[in-house]
């Protein structure tokens, strides 16, 4: 079987249908191309075919290029990979230009064919790019998106797509699309200009052959391909295109600060090839998009935001276990974490119990998924009948005995050891002995609280984030005892609920958190040492941070730091490192001024909660210093503070992937995304560059920046990490 079949009807219309054997959404392969090209010249060629319909044989259109195939023609290509790379991009321009041009002869454009892309569900990336190469896309009506995603792993649309749409609407239209990777409903992909047409899901094929067979002339001659064609918004050189393209450079820039090469390349296509013709211009987008192939961030991107992060998501380090698909859950704590975990599973199709101590308290978590549920149907993604099914799966209550039949329960109450271990032995009085107990927290040892539990093989954590709705990320921690169900029953629930798990071993403040803490201390100790307050929020945000360190703890409030920190300390006694860090945030817990929840931390707020200017009576307190840090000596404080520690924990057995720490790491806690994670990092700077990097920071600031042994080791054999350990080897392999 080929990925591409054609049949020709008795109306005259050829229907090339992609439908990949084997697997539940198409994506393009090297080979598949060729095998269109041959389907496409035969309907050309052929005088009883009237038109062509490209379709799909399975629910979806597509879901894009299979980069795999991009990484396997680059490491194929010898010592010329750009050439391999770029050879391959122009090869697909070519039999795209084909499709589009349809047999017209160039100089009148007379003669060719009509081809409609019929659409039935969800269009992306290559997929998008073959549709806009037709001259009429129909799309069937329902939950299908399009869109051209590339920019969010690290690529741009390099098959067409951006010179084809930002000419079919102008550059400040097309920005949404390209720049921002937004996936559209066929109502507001039809208002972009990505479809021509939206209708019923029965009537999709229909609709598309009868365009085909009613097609005149001048609706198979694309604008680029008429004479007087004038680029939509204006031309770089026009006075109006020229203001677009100065607003989307600074728009690029602003969002981007610089460290991601696909969204500067894209734009460069765009006003480049806007000043040529159209066979040109796609040579422009092949030369840019082969640029960022070749970029080492582009590499990182596309291994830890695609590559590993699917690996993870299909069981890549699950243990041997039958399925453990869960059928009844259990949630105790009706809090925004327990309400929002109660939630993503309702919408998955679990049914819930969502148990507090108080029925007023459950209600209310409760009704934190009828709220969410409010503004998915404000924003038209939501049904009123979905509404309905998910909150019937709901029941809010105060009985543990509800809990009977529940395979697994997430507990999400109160940090405390006691109140956990109450709370605990409550559920194993009700529940089977073949239950899975897992705990929410984020800070507190499993081993410890599992000797709750009448079965700690049974016993696990599993440490969502917050807002649980709107985070991928889900870190599920091992205890000592626990068992491989255990480990299978998180797996596949997390599967359920559609987002991406990371398995570590348990340690204090296991992996996610273990980093993040440093990152937001350095920060704080820099601000005790007189460093511009702004010079190191900044400095984040030009790594490609989400949030700088001391927004950071705004935003997870100051209180909260303080209570880690007393905890912290009362467990380390005089090895306790952070007694600096601790002093600014007990000084700014006793002003009253706790983070954002309280309106006042690092940063102002005005009443609203928007978040203003840092606070300048921090200088009051801690006055800046008059000689400041150069940019870059901040920036690898912050880096290392957290790249160290993810070392350590893989170097230490508590993180036994390295795949798993950089997809946790950028899904977590938004960790540089353009570097592919802290092992992605390391690798692209080369691990000598580390230690040195290391070295000059262990003898300025102490002893927290020393190199790992682990690093060392990998420095002094001159490999790198996934060179190593990107199969999934454990660091005892070294």
């Amino acid at each position: 079987m080929t990925d591409f079949t054609m049949q020709k009807d008795a109306d005259g219309v050829a229907i090339i249908t992609w439908d990949v054997p084997g697997k539940s959404m198409n994506v393009l392969s090297r080979d598949a191309f060729a095998t269109v090209e041959a389907l496409l010249d035969d309907a050309l060629s052929d005088d009883a075919v009237k038109g062509i319909v490209i379709t799909s044989g399975k629910k979806d259109f597509a879901g894009g290029m299979d980069l795999n195939v991009l990484a396997t023609i680059r490491d194929q290509a010898g010592d010329d990979p750009a050439r391999a790379l770029f050879d391959f991009t122009m090869e697909g321009h070519r039999i795209l230009r084909k499709l589009e041009r349809a047999g017209a002869d160039p100089k009148t454009n007379k003669g060719g064919k009509p081809v409609a892309c019929a659409i039935p569900g969800l269009a992306a990336g290559i997929g998008t790019e073959i549709a806009l190469a037709c001259h009429h896309r129909v799309m069937a009506e329902g939950k299908g998106r399009i869109g051209l995603p590339e920019i969010m792993v690290g690529l741009f649309p390099g098959g067409g797509g951006t010179t084809r749409y930002s000419r079919m609407v102008g550059a400040m239209a097309a920005a949404p699309v390209l720049l921002e990777g937004k996936m559209l409903d066929p109502a507001r992909a039809k208002s972009a200009g990505l479809i021509d047409a939206v209708v019923p899901a029965n009537d999709l094929m229909q609709a598309a052959k009868d365009w085909v067979l009613n097609a005149g002339p001048a609706d198979i001659v694309k604008p680029w391909d008429q004479k007087g064609w004038k680029m939509p918004g204006g031309a770089p050189y026009h006075p109006a295109g020229f203001m677009t393209f100065v607003g989307a450079s600074a728009m690029v820039n602003g969002q981007t600060q610089g460290v991601f090469p696909a969204a500067r390349a894209l734009l460069s296509a765009i006003y480049e090839g806007a000043l040529v013709p159209f066979d040109t211009a796609l040579k422009i987008e092949a030369r840019w998009f082969t640029s960022v192939l070749m970029d080492p961030t582009s590499t990182a991107m596309i291994r830890s935001l695609f590559i590993n992060k699917q690996a993870l998501e299909k069981g890549a380090n699950r243990p041997d276990a039958p399925d453990q698909s869960v059928r009844r859950l259990g949630v105790l704590g009706a809090g925004m974490m327990g309400a929002g975990i109660a939630y993503v599973a309702a919408n998955a199709g679990i049914d819930v119990v969502l148990l507090d101590q108080d029925q007023d308290a459950a209600d209310r978590g409760r009704a934190h998924s009828e709220s969410l549920l409010d503004k998915g149907i404000q924003r038209k993604k939501v049904t009123p009948e979905k509404k309905a099914q998910v909150m019937g799966r709901i029941t809010a209550t105060t009985d543990y005995e509800a809990l009977k039949g529940c395979d697994l329960i997430v507990e999400a109450v109160f940090e405390d050891i006691g109140v956990k271990a109450q709370v605990t032995k409550a559920v194993d009085a009700v529940t089977d002995a073949d239950c899975i107990f897992a705990t929410n927290t984020s800070t507190l040892p499993i081993g410890e609280l599992a000797k709750a539990s009448k079965d700690a093989g049974n016993f696990i954590g599993i440490h969502f984030f917050s807002p649980v709705d709107k985070m991928l990320l889900v870190e599920i921690i091992k205890g000592e005892a626990t068992g491989d169900r255990a480990v299978a029953k998180a797996l596949d629930f997390v599967r359920q609920i559609r987002k991406t798990p990371i398995v570590v071993n348990d340690a204090r403040f296991f992996y996610a958190n273990r980093c993040i803490i440093p990152y937001i201390n350095e920060g704080v100790r820099m601000v005790k040492e007189g460093v511009e307050p702004a010079l190191i929020e900044n400095a984040a945000k030009l790594l490609g941070f989400p949030l700088g360190p001391l927004q950071l703890v705004d935003e997870t409030s100051i209180d909260l730091g303080v209570k880690i920190a007393k905890a912290t300390r009362a467990g380390m006694g005089d090895a306790y490192p952070d007694a600096e860090v601790d002093e600014v945030l007990f000084w700014l817990a006793d002003q009253g001024r706790l983070g954002r929840k309280a309106g006042a931390g690092f940063y102002t707020y005005d009443d609203k909660g928007k978040r203003g200017l840092l606070w300048d009576g921090l200088e009051g307190q801690y006055p800046v210093a008059g000689d400041q840090p150069d940019l870059t000596r901040v920036q690898h404080r912050l880096m290392m503070a957290q790249v160290l520690e993810a070392v350590r924990a893989f170097e230490q057995g508590v993180l036994e992937d390295i795949r798993e720490g950089d997809v946790g790491a950028v899904l977590g806690w938004g960790f540089a995304p353009w570097s592919g994670g802290p092992f992605g990092w390391l690798d692209m700077i080369g691990p000598a560059r580390a230690v040195a990097i290391c070295e000059t920071l262990e003898r300025e600031y102490g002893a927290r920046f020393a190199a790992p042994d682990l690093l060392r080791r990998i420095a002094d054999d001159g490999t790198i990490f996934y060179g190593r350990f990107g199969g999934g080897a454990a660091a005892r392999a070294a």
